[in-house]
């Protein structure tokens, strides 16, 4: 189909990869859980924004260039690990009661989720060696061959993430009745933030 190999296997595998935990899928959740389900959606379009971004970096060769410049690497590497340490160190530091960190407005929320994924260099590298096993390189047609993943990636982000935000707004409910769960969960977060971050960095 329009140069893409075995659609359905690519459907089922980037379906895992969402299930897989990082800083996007707790960014989802938290944002949900301070903001409702509205925050929650807002988050999901922040997150396949910075998917895109990513995607068509990639398609540019834009992981070549970074492989070629380490330095350039390692710096994006850093940006994005400080951004991730900064809002796991205010939520470990924010006190109970105090205005939600990922939060206020869905457009705080999209903006958020927008940078974490962004500020994630190694997502570009992802995007260069799993978009080739699925190209076929006798028929596919260039930019509307990887349009056609990139379509599919935002579709499929879009429904995982809907979907998330909603049974995370039914248990978040039931959950606001005890305050203190929520402020233990928001600390787990932070940490959660930060191991993020310390990954980012050390895990070459």
């Amino acid at each position: 189909m329009l140069g893409v190999t075995d659609y359905e296997a690519f459907v089922l595998a980037f379906t895992i990869f969402l299930l897989i935990p990082g800083p996007g899928n707790l960014v989802l959740i938290t944002s949900t859980t301070k903001g409702g389900w509205r925050a929650g959606l807002a988050a999901t379009v922040g997150i396949i924004l910075g998917d895109q971004v990513l995607c068509w970096l990639a398609v540019a060769g834009v992981a070549a260039l970074l492989t070629a410049y380490p330095t350039a690497f390692q710096a994006v590497q850093w940006l994005g690990a400080a951004y991730l340490a900064w809002l796991g160190l205010k939520m470990l530091f924010a006190k109970q009661g105090a205005a939600p960190i990922l939060n206020i407005k869905p457009y705080h929320y999209l903006r958020q989720a927008f940078f974490i994924t962004l500020l994630n260099p190694k997502a570009i590298v992802f995007y260069m060696a799993f978009f080739p096993l699925f190209i076929d390189p006798l028929t596919q047609r260039g930019l509307l061959t990887f349009g056609v993943l990139a379509i599919t990636i935002a579709v499929l982000a879009f429904a995982y993430g809907a979907l998330a935000s909603l049974l995370t707004h039914f248990f978040a409910v039931r959950m606001r009745s005890n305050p203190r769960f929520g402020f233990l969960l928001e600390k787990l977060a932070g940490l959660c933030l930060l191991g993020f971050g310390a990954r980012l960095v050390f895990s070459r």
